[in-house]
């Protein structure tokens, strides 16, 4: 049994002062050591969040009851001893810089499930952290002092969930100070000045983005084996754009949070829309900013009448179901007939083809459509299943345009097809039968109607509306337009040109209650046909070029990295595996119909985008019945790669 001499430093000693020596055999176990080292230090304090961390390895030694040769310890080792939670300065989606204690020894993914349980965030599986973007140091800048909020103080609870008292964490409301802090992250912050978005970082291309999404943090490794140092600035984010089971009642700082990241995105023009959507989301943040200052806090009443809420609604849901007569019922059950004339165009390269006007037909599922409407007895000129398509909308109600685009899946990728429909009408029809179709439920299905009516509220919204209503002064002073749309706006209009067409659209949700504004700015933002893409520059096999990958909730997207076109597209519900091969850095993923593609990664490590791709497969696998309880084990399986074996 050998014996040798271990040198140990110790934090709590401070940084100048020399290691301490142990004397210590290979049988000896990582607690005795520790035993050793507190007996030596003489220092009288609590010691049990303190552990070991052997640097040249870059791993904790956290299972105390290994001997120093299982974990393979010699003389030579630099360990120190130090605290595994310490202070780390976290930013917001919000702008907001808290400073609070997280742990440096777990997971990534634990860290975050912590922060989280502290800030009273449910679903943490949809948040990771990312290192932020560097920003160029000025020698006079005088604004480098930003205000951190400081929440090391705040015990950290083990419970899933955090004990509430007046609708906030226990924790907060300790102090007028700490009920302070919630506020701030429970309520919206006030449009940013003109000058503070043309400061920030923009993103002038994919290939922008794609480095910015290089940045996040390894779930399956600890804050310290990322060179991750105590009071380091990390970003806190929102990841996987599936968010999940969204209770305004208890989620007051996951929306408030979730709306601020989608203002930014659009601010920053990290994601494009149309001018027209640019003036609903102005006119949204407006009305959200002026509710906010009068209505401070989204509603958040008590679990108890919560609770009493939703079993009367279940008991209204019972009744209503046992009193409808058979006669309702079969009147429900004969679905509502669908045909019309219709456009319709399949976008291929090199073509110049116009759209074609066909006569269309829903039936159960599926969209048929034949030369006219008298040929509508026999067969088809083309059958279209809806079933797991997706359906966008491509719509300008000024310019009169309502186009439905579907992305239908076929074996070597997706195909695209574009509707054209004449009128508000018929487009609200087609579309929400679309959606129905897609999620495999026919015409006869209750939602149909309550789909048409939602669509229409959207198209009237979008409507500017000529005569205002007089709720509002025609040229109101208080609004700042710069401060609501993105810079490209302002060099292309004067504040006093946006004033009217923002307020124009304000006419629209200026009824709209804060809760209900900030769900209408998220689900507007989620319409956009770029929303929760991620990029990557990939080389994918057999190619000289580097291209891009786009990494959305249920499908993989090719982009040619000159046209910014997109190339192939590829659902996760036709992929049967995914493998990384961890030497050459390289991700496979199998298809159904015996499609194949590899690729190796540019901007980013192959870990990100494995970990993404079984984030989101992750994501889709939670149910109502098991979502109190998080399964860990099954995302760190999909995501986990070599390392978390």
């Amino acid at each position: 049994m050998a014996a040798w001499d271990l040198s140990v430093t110790v934090e709590d000693l401070g940084p100048d002062a020399p290691p301490v020596t142990l004397s210590v055999a290979s049988d000896l176990h990582v607690g005795g050591v520790i035993l050793k080292l507190v007996e030596k230090t003489q220092i009288k304090r609590d010691w049990s969040d303190h552990a070991l961390w052997w640097e040249q390895k870059q791993r904790w030694l956290l299972r105390t009851a290994w001997t120093l040769e299982k974990y393979g310890i010699h003389a030579d080792a630099r360990l120190l001893f130090m605290p595994q939670h310490k202070p780390l300065r976290l930013c917001l989606p919000s702008g907001i810089t808290l400073r609070l204690r997280a742990c440096f020894s777990n997971p990534v993914f634990q860290t975050v499930m912590g922060i989280c349980r502290m800030l009273n965030i449910r679903h943490p599986e949809e948040l990771s952290l990312l290192r932020p973007i560097e920003e160029k140091k000025k020698k006079k800048d005088k604004d480098s002092a930003e205000d951190i909020y400081d929440l090391t103080e705040v015990p950290l609870s083990s419970a899933s969930r955090p004990c509430l008292y007046n609708g906030m964490p226990a924790h907060f409301a300790d102090s007028a100070q700490m009920e302070a802090i919630y506020k701030m992250l429970s309520v919206t912050q006030p449009p940013p000045a003109p000058e503070v978005i043309a400061k920030q970082y923009r993103p002038a291309s994919v290939v922008d983005k794609a480095h910015i999404h290089g940045r996040w943090l390894d779930s399956s490794r600890c804050l310290m084996q990322q060179g991750i140092q105590e009071n380091d600035r990390v970003w806190l984010r929102f990841k996987y754009f599936a968010f999940y089971d969204i209770e305004p009642k208890y989620d007051v700082v996951r929306l408030t949070q979730l709306y601020e990241q989608a203002r930014w995105a659009i601010l920053l023009e990290d994601i494009d829309c149309t001018e027209e959507e640019m003036m609903l989301f102005g006119a949204l943040q407006y009305h959200i900013s002026k509710v906010s200052q009068s209505e401070p806090q989204m509603m958040s009443s008590s679990a108890a009448m919560d609770d009493l809420e939703s079993a009367l609604q279940s008991l209204e849901v019972k009744m209503e179901g046992e009193s409808s007569s058979a006669s309702e019922m079969l009147e429900n059950m004969t679905a509502p007939d669908l045909n019309d004339y219709l456009k319709i165009f399949r976008p291929k390269r090199l073509t110049l083809k116009g759209y074609k006007q066909y006569w269309f037909k829903f039936q159960d599922t599926s969209i048929s459509y034949f030369k006219s409407k008298e040929e509508s007895i026999g067969e088809p000129i083309q059958q279209i299943n809806l079933k797991g398509c997706e359906v966008a909308p491509d719509v300008n109600v000024a310019a009169q345009k309502f186009l439905i685009r579907l992305l239908i899946p076929a074996p070597e990728g997706m195909n695209e097809v574009y509707l054209r429909c004449e009128n508000e009408q018929q487009y609200a029809q087609w579309m929400a039968a679309c959606r129905l179709g897609s999620k495999g439920k026919t015409l006869a299905d209750s939602s149909f109607q309550s789909e048409i009516q939602s669509i229409r509220s959207f198209l009237a919204m979008q409507k500017s509306s000529s005569g205002s209503h007089g709720n509002t002064p025609a040229n109101d002073e208080s609004i700042n337009t710069h401060s609501l749309v993105s810079p490209r706006y302002h060099k292309k209009y004067k504040a006093k040109q946006l004033t009217p067409r923002i307020l124009d659209a304000y006419q629209n949700v200026a009824q709209l209650s804060l809760t209900d504004a900030v769900m209408r700015f998220l689900q507007i933002w989620q319409a956009l046909p770029d929303f929760g893409l991620s990029y990557v520059v990939v080389r994918f096999k057999g190619s000289r070029k580097d291209e891009v990958l786009g990494i959305a909730p249920n499908r993989l997207i090719r982009i040619d990295l000159g046209v910014g076109d997109v190339v192939k597209t590829w659902r996760y519900n036709n992929m049967k595996q995914w493998n990384v091969n961890w030497d050459i850095r390289q991700v496979a993923i199998e298809f159904e119909g015996n499609v194949n593609i590899a690729f190796s990664c540019v901007t980013a490590d192959c870990k990100i985008v494995h970990e993404f791709i079984g984030g989101y497969i992750f994501m889709s696998t939670r149910s109502r019945q098991k979502s109190d309880t998080l399964n860990e084990e099954l995302f760190h399986k999909l995501t986990g790669g070599h390392e978390a074996l």
